[in-house]
C-alpha cells in the first residue's frame, strides 16, 4: 500500500512541477512515507529523521515531511520531536503541493483529516518503468482487529469504481506493464454499485489474456465461493492467495476479533485447494498476542503443519497504542515471544523447503523480472504461484514468459534451466 501511495504522491507533486531525485543532497523536499503496523517500523522512521536532520544541518531551507499512517497517528508530535515541516495523513495527499509551497516559505503544515470518500481514482500515479504495477482498488478497513491500528490511521472502507481500475490497467498495458497487483487492506470487501471483488478480478483479467493479475490482502471471513471460482476459471488470475490466519487458536482469534474460528479457516483452505489445484497459500502469523498460552502457540504450529503454507510473514506481537489489544497489556514475556517466533519460523522454513523440493523435475511457466540479485549471468522471475525462480541468462527481457525445468530448490528459491520461450 505504501508503494502504491508513494506513486500517487509522486503523481500529485509531478503535476505541480516537482520531480524526484535519488540524491538527498540535491533535494529541496524530503518526504518519508510511513507505516504504523509495528513499533519497529516507527522506530526506523524516528532514526531516519534524526539522520536526515544531522546530514542536512547546513541546509536549513530543506523541507522534511512525514506521510502516511505514522503521520496520522502521531500528528503534531512529529513536528515537536523532529522539527518536521509537514505532516500529511493517507487521505490528504492532494494538499501536498500547497503544504510544500508553504513550508518552502517558512511555515509548518499539517493535514490529517480522514475521509469516507477519497480513493484518488482520478490521480495518475507516477511510476518508474517496469513490468509490475501496484493498483490500490480500495482504501481503509472496517474489520477492527483488536491488534491493528490501520482502521484508525487509514479510515473506513471505500472502493474505487470498477471502470477506473480497468481503464488504468488498459493504460498501463499499453505502457508495457504485464503484471498487476490489486491492493486493499481487505480486497474481499470491495464493492462498486453491486459489483464485488470477484467481478473486478474478472473484469481486469478480461482486459488481455496475456497479463497477470495478483491481489492482496484477503480476510478469511470474506473470501467467497464466487471469488474462488473466479480465480479457478481465469488462467491469468494467479493461483496464489495470501490468507492471513494470525493464530491457530480459536480463543486467541476471538480475542483478536478476527470473526472466524480455526475450523472455519481450515474448511476454507480445503475448499480453495479443492477448487484451485496447485494453488499456493501464504499467511501472516502473530506470536505472543496478549494472554496467548503455550498450548495456544502449539495450536498455531499444528495449523501450520496441516495447511503447509508456501510462505509466511511472521512477527512478534507489537503493542499499538489506541488499539483494544493495547488495553490487555503485553503480558507474554519478550523471551517467550522470541522463542515462539523462532519455532514458527523454523517450522515454516522446513515446510517451504519441502514444498519447493516437491517441484524439482517440474517445468514451470515463469515471467522474467530481470537479472538475479547475485549474478548478471542469471535471470530471475516468478511463477503465477509467486515462486522466485533463478535460471541462466539468455535472449529474454523483462515480461517474457519462459518454461523453466526446476533442477534444485531451497526454502526461498527455485533454480532451473530454460526449456523454451512461451511468448
Amino acid at each position: 500500500m505504501n508503494l502504491a501511495d508513494t506513486e500517487i504522491v509522486l503523481g500529485i507533486l509531478n503535476k505541480s512541477g516537482y520531480s524526484p531525485t535519488q540524491a538527498i543532497d540535491e533535494a529541496d523536499v524530503v518526504l518519508l512515507n510511513t507505516c504504523s503496523v509495528r513499533e519497529h517500523a516507527e522506530e526506523k522512521i524516528h532514526q531516519r529523521l534524526s539522520v536526515i536532520r544531522k546530514r542536512t544541518s547546513d541546509k536549513p531551507e530543506l523541507v522534511v515531511g512525514v506521510l502516511g499512517c505514522m503521520a496520522e497517528r502521531l500528528r503534531s508530535n512529529l513536528m515537536d520531536r523532529h522539527n518536521v515541516d509537514i505532516v500529511v495523513g493517507p487521505d490528504e495527499y492532494r494538499k501536498l503541493p500547497d503544504l510544500v509551497d508553504g513550508a518552502l516559505a517558512g511555515s509548518q503544515g499539517i493535514g490529517v483529516r480522514l475521509s469516507r470518500t477519497e480513493t484518488y481514482d482520478d490521480i495518475i500515479p507516477f511510476r518508474s518503468e517496469g513490468i509490475s504495477a501496484w493498483l490500490s482498488v480500495m482504501r481503509g478497513c472496517d474489520k477492527f482487529c483488536t491488534f491493528c491500528i490501520v482502521p484508525f490511521t487509514r479510515g473506513r472502507e471505500r472502493s474505487r469504481t470498477l471502470i477506473s481500475v480497468v481503464a488504468e490497467v488498459e493504460q498501463l498495458l499499453e505502457q508495457g506493464f504485464r503484471e498487476f497487483t490489486l491492493l486493499g487492506q481487505n480486497v474481499n470487501s470491495y464493492m462498486d454499485n453491486g459489483r464485488d471483488f470477484a467481478d473486478l478480478l474478472s473484469a481486469v483479467a478480461g482486459v488481455d489474456s496475456k497479463l497477470r493479475v495478483r491481489f492482496t490482502t484477503s480476510h478469511p471471513q470474506d473470501l467467497s465461493d464466487k471469488l474462488i471460482d473466479s480465480i479457478a476459471s481465469h488462467d491469468n488470475l494467479c493461483k496464489y492467495i495470501h490468507l492471513p490466519v494470525q493464530s491457530g487458536s480459536t480463543r486467541v482469534l476471538e480475542a483478536m476479533n478476527r470473526t472466524y474460528t480455526r475450523e472455519h479457516y481450515l474448511q476454507l483452505v480445503r475448499k480453495i485447494r479443492a477448487r484451485i489445484p496447485g494453488v499456493a497459500l501464504s499467511t501472516d502469523i502473530i506470536s505472543g498476542f496478549p494472554t496467548e498460552t503455550e498450548n495456544e502457540h502449539k495450536e498455531t504450529l499444528s495449523l501450520m503443519e496441516e495447511v503447509r503454507y508456501d510462505g509466511a510473514y511472521m512477527f512478534k506481537y507489537s503493542p499499538r497504542e489506541g488499539t483494544p489489544a493495547y488495553r490487555l497489556g503485553d503480558d507474554v514475556p519478550e523471551e517467550v515471544k522470541a522463542r515462539r517466533l523462532g519455532e514458527i519460523i523454523s517450522l515454516q522454513q522446513k515446510v517451504s523447503g519441502e514444498v519447493n523440493q516437491s517441484l524439482v523435475g517440474d517445468s514451470l511457466e515463469v515471467m522474467v523480472d530481470g537479472p538475479s540479485k547475485k549474478s548478471e549471468l542469471q535471470l530471475s522471475g516468478r511463477t503465477d504461484t509467486n515462486k522466485t525462480v533463478v535460471f541462466q541468462a539468455g535472449p529474454y527481457k523483462p515480461g517474457d514468459m519462459v518454461s523453466v525445468k526446476i533442477e534444485r530448490a531451497t526454502s526461498a528459491t527455485l533454480f532451473g534451466k530454460v526449456g523454451c520461450s512461451l511468448n
